[in-house]
């Protein structure tokens, strides 16, 4: 990723993918922290927490948290989005979910959705 300026990077987790996020965030903390980070509800605290990284949060996803990330990608405040999601569980925000993978792809934002392609984004 181009480093020209500080690009702001959503991290999302359903809740069986948690420990994911937390152990890939881990992995590139140091190249985390040359971004703007953010993230729904507890997946951006447990980051936060285990990193030491400032990440703005914002709602929890079932309570519109992804909404609320793809309105930022929308308005061009975001410019990665990493979504560790689970799809082998049924999610009850799953429209919302659907809506943000629209916007970004709309918005051609790069979109990791598994450890494998966010590896390759911050390679």
């Amino acid at each position: 990723m181009s480093k020209t300026k500080k690009q702001r990077v959503a991290l999302i987790a359903h809740d069986n993918k948690k420990a994911e996020m937390i152990a890939w965030a881990m992995k590139h903390k140091d190249q985390l922290q040359d971004f703007y980070l953010c993230g729904t509800g507890h997946t951006a605290k447990l980051v936060e927490d285990a990193t030491g990284l400032p990440v703005k949060n914002y709602l929890p996803g079932p309570m519109g948290g992804d909404l609320e990330i793809g309105s930022a990608v929308a308005n061009h405040e975001i410019d990665v989005v990493i979504f560790f999601w689970d799809p082998l569980a049924s999610q009850p925000h799953d429209p919302d979910v659907k809506a943000l993978m629209r916007i970004v792809a709309v918005y051609n934002i790069p979109f990791a959705t598994n450890e494998a392609t966010a590896d390759l984004i911050f390679e």
